[in-house]
């Protein structure tokens, strides 16, 4: 009989200890679960690796845009430095051959012709050209046959100068008024400059007919004491005009006006050039040569 009790008594205890070990599973399985979550987890280190790979992507294609401009700018500066350097050698080639056709002229310059007026001489055909000094009139020069802009090349002291076409000859012209000579025909001026006096003076010996100046007057230069009217009309108003023209640099002339036209110091290598209808002949200075000096 005790031996019957203990037996069940043994049984009865069974699934107390299924009971025990049910949740030690469960926890053992939630704990491996667990870990195994855990252990698939990134790491830290992982996400600021792939940060910073991103970020050096990012870095990389700036830098390239960066240089893309960078090279760019350096093409287009090449370019213009270039270009300089093609338009230096263009003008060099330019000069090489303007030398070049101006030392042919001078070689094969073969006519010859007088001067009738004294001509600026100029550096080249350019109307901005430097002015190198003078030719006097009546003075025999070598030309090589080419024109520009108005003007004739000469050979002088065997350089190639450049003066206003249309004052040659192929004959000597004869002798002229000169700058010397006495007035005899007594008449006298008032005037505020010593040019007009010498102006003056040289027109009245050489020409004794004409007796009326005028000097003095309210207004403009002839009331500032720097200009002279000289009575003369026709032919003789021209040769008065022309004469006093090419010398102005002894009498110290600015520009002349006579005939409804006007030579000056400033354009002399213009020539005489045409004036505006002023309304009458006084006023268009038909009956009178005009001088202005300095």
């Amino acid at each position: 009989m005790a031996q019957h009790r203990h037996k069940r008594e043994t049984n009865a205890r069974r699934p107390k200890a299924i009971q025990v070990a049910a949740p030690v599973a469960i926890m053992a399985t939630v704990s491996a679960v667990s870990l195994g979550v855990l252990t698939a987890t990134p790491r830290t280190d992982d996400f600021l690796a792939a940060s910073s790979g991103t970020s050096a992507i990012s870095s990389s294609a700036g830098s390239t845009a960066r240089s893309d401009v960078v090279s760019r700018s350096a093409s287009r500066l090449a370019a213009r430095k270039d270009a300089k350097r093609e338009d230096r050698r263009e003008d060099r080639r330019e000069a090489k051959q303007e030398k070049k056709a101006t030392l042919r002229a001078i070689k094969g310059a073969d006519t010859k012709m007088w001067t009738t007026t004294e001509l600026n001489l100029w550096a080249s055909a350019d109307p901005a050209a430097e002015q190198v000094g003078v030719i006097d009139p009546v003075e025999k020069v070598l030309l090589t046959g080419r024109q520009d802009n108005g003007r004739a090349e000469v050979v002088v002291g065997g350089q190639a100068r450049w003066v206003s076409t249309g004052y040659f000859a192929e004959e000597k012209p004869e002798s002229g008024p000169s700058l010397g000579g006495t007035c005899t025909n007594g008449s006298v001026i008032d005037a505020g400059h010593a040019a007009l006096y010498d102006i003056h003076d040289v027109v009245c010996a050489n020409w004794p007919e004409i007796t009326s100046y005028g000097t003095w007057r309210g207004d403009g230069e002839h009331g500032q004491g720097r200009a002279i009217d000289i009575m003369t009309s026709g032919e003789t108003g021209w040769d008065v005009a022309e004469f006093l023209r090419a010398n102005y640099s002894s009498l110290g002339i600015e520009y002349i006006i006579y005939s409804q036209h006007i030579w000056s110091v400033e354009r002399s290598g213009e020539g005489w050039r045409s004036m505006s209808d002023r309304g009458s002949t006084t006023a268009n200075h038909y009956d009178h040569v005009h001088v202005t000096v300095y």
